[in-house]
């Protein structure tokens, strides 16, 4: 499989479990060295190892412009997990993968070795504390909404009700292209 493919990792079976959808980027080389899509497809593979969660699928890689303008461009991708978590104990663990990777928190927006955002978790829907759910941007992001539309097409956003793919035929163009 090439890097441009969506990888399905488990298939779910038994009972439906709510989706936890999480964007994975990155624009600088990581800590090792290597590439943002070397980055990202270590970050997705440390996915596997969050206790109670399943990972069931990565979407495909696409390379994105910054938002806002300026620096290198990033790598985006988008992963589904299942299982029970506490969306704050998942924030503390996707921080501590990021901390692994070599991310330094400067400033909003700044060029990154790694950035591992809680999109979802099902159709929860939650102002504080952080994590915020759904992610308050995501619906004006191409580089969220395209590869979870590939990924997760039936996900609708909890509070807008609104498929990605629809969301994202809301958008200008925003500089997305598989890799």
């Amino acid at each position: 499989m090439n890097a441009s493919q969506s990888r399905i990792i488990v298939e779910s079976s038994g009972a439906q479990a709510s989706p936890i959808i999480v964007a994975i980027g990155a624009n600088l080389p990581g800590a090792d060295g290597q590439p943002a899509l070397a980055t990202c497809n270590a970050a997705a593979t440390a996915l596997e190892t969050l206790p109670g969660l399943r990972l069931c699928a990565i979407s495909r890689w696409y390379e994105t412009a910054p938002i806002p303008p300026g620096g290198p461009p990033y790598i985006n991708g988008a992963a589904r997990l299942e299982g029970d978590a506490d969306p704050a104990e998942l924030l503390r663990w996707l921080q501590a993968i990021e901390q692994r990777f070599g991310r330094v928190r400067s400033t909003q927006n700044a060029p990154r070795t790694l950035d591992l955002d809680i999109i979802a978790m099902g159709d929860l829907v939650r102002d504080a504390p952080d994590p915020i759910l759904p992610h308050p941007r995501c619906h004006l992001r191409a580089f969220v909404l395209r590869p979870l539309a590939e990924m997760a097409p039936d996900w609708i956003h909890p509070r807008l009700h609104k498929t990605a793919a629809s969301l994202l035929a809301d958008l200008p163009e925003q500089g997305i292209h598989p890799v």
